[in-house]
């Protein structure tokens, strides 16, 4: 025999000494049946060498066309800013055009009020002809003072004068003229060398509107 078959001798010798020395329990064999849990053989384990599939990956859905993009915070602060520069560079552009637009864009100025065309008339016939200091008829500067006060004088007019008449006030003092006509009508007249005053109601005899004159209306005063 070889050295080989001498050591496979030995170790069968060996196992079955030890397997005659094992003493098996009394009545374990009976208590396994009873109980009923004899283990089964296990089930054998298949071993292919594959590497299970991977999970597959689904694409992310396109974003349909019209939808809504949702902005990460930066690009919504970048959106923001756009959007305050384009607001503030109109602002500018605006108050620019104001500054300089023309000046014929803007609203018409009011039109001033139309002096009303008035003569002169003087009661007596003999002096409408004449120019003489005798014949003259004088401008008040202040028609709630006496006519004849020396001091209430802007200057003189004659018959047949045409005056600019601006404003006519109703309750001034009365007057009445060489014919008997009396009037508390005042107008507030300019001659054709700027002289300004009052000319008594009764020293003309207009018959168009002249407009009242206001509260706040000056007494001005010229010269002769």
């Amino acid at each position: 025999m070889s050295d080989g078959d001498d050591v496979e001798a030995l170790l069968r010798e060996r196992l079955h000494r030890a397997d005659e020395q094992i003493e098996v329990p009394a009545g374990l064999w009976a208590r396994i049946k009873e109980s009923g849990t004899v283990p089964g053989p296990a089930a054998p384990v298949t071993l292919t060498g594959r590497v299970p599939p991977a999970t597959p990956v689904t694409p992310a859905a396109p974003v349909p066309v019209g939808g809504s993009v949702r902005l990460g915070p930066s690009r919504r602060r970048a959106y923001a800013v756009v959007l305050s520069v384009a607001a503030t560079v109109a602002a500018v552009a605006l108050g620019a055009w104001w500054l300089l637009r023309p000046a014929g864009t803007g609203p018409p100025p009011a039109a001033a009020v139309r002096a009303v065309p008035i003569a002169v008339y003087n009661s007596e016939a003999a002096c409408r002809h004449l120019r003489s200091l005798e014949c003259a008829l004088r401008l008040a500067k202040d028609p709630y003072v006496p006519y004849s006060e020396p001091g209430n004088f802007v200057g003189r007019v004659w018959h047949g004068d045409v005056l600019s008449a601006h404003c006519v006030v109703t309750d001034g003092r009365l007057i009445q003229d060489e014919a008997g006509v009396t009037s508390t009508r005042w107008y507030l007249v300019t001659a054709r060398k700027g002289m300004t005053g009052w000319l008594p109601g009764v020293r003309t005899r207009n018959t168009q509107e002249v407009p009242v004159c206001s509260p706040g209306e000056g007494r001005p005063s010229g010269g002769s």
